[in-house]
């Protein structure tokens, strides 16, 4: 039998997992999209030009600084829990709340494609978890 409190730490580890890297996606898009096309700016500043914009961009460091959480993140869950949840509930809820987040916060159009993909991802990790 599982003791409540390893459900409870799990399910705070996969938490942990998904809301960083969610915000890092966010954060690297919205950056991306700030900057505009990058191969107009290669054009008139060269490569470099291209690079020194990005990785000045306050957006784009935020989102690296989240998805590096992320990543510590899943390394420190995969040490103390399965890899055979861990692993799949992350990148599947990740999935879920970056198509919420990119429909509140960057506005995109999510089609219905998408979030009947979330729903099936929503049941496939609770059949996981349970």
């Amino acid at each position: 039998m599982t003791h409540p409190n390893a459900i409870l730490v799990t399910a705070a580890m996969i938490g942990s997992i998904v809301l960083w890297a969610t915000a890092g996606d966010i954060l690297t898009a919205s950056a991306m999209r700030q900057l505009g096309d990058l191969d107009v700016i290669r054009e008139r500043s060269g490569i470099w030009g291209a690079a020194v914009a990005v990785v000045t961009n306050g957006r784009f460091g935020l989102g690296v600084v989240c998805l590096a959480l992320s990543f510590f993140s899943l390394l420190f869950a995969f040490s103390h829990r399965d890899l055979s949840l861990i692993g799949p509930a992350a990148t599947s809820l990740t999935f879920v709340t970056n198509a919420l987040s990119a429909r509140f916060f960057l506005h995109e159009n999510v089609d219905h494609r998408r979030w009947t993909a979330a729903i099936f991802v929503c049941v496939g990790v609770a059949l996981l978890a349970f």
